[in-house]
């Protein structure tokens, strides 16, 4: 369960369908889907 702020909703949520990614400058972020909207979301960091 990973926590980010969701953009279009304007609050934490728990991310659904959480992946470990890189970005381009080698950090690791985690990527996923807003459980209530279905914005993408993301945040930098490990899971």
């Amino acid at each position: 369960m990973v926590e980010a702020y969701c953009v279009k909703c304007k609050s934490k949520r728990t991310m659904k369908d959480a992946k470990a990614s890189k970005m381009a400058n080698g950090r690791d972020c985690v990527k996923g889907i807003c459980p209530t909207c279905g914005t993408k979301m993301f945040r930098i960091g490990k899971m």
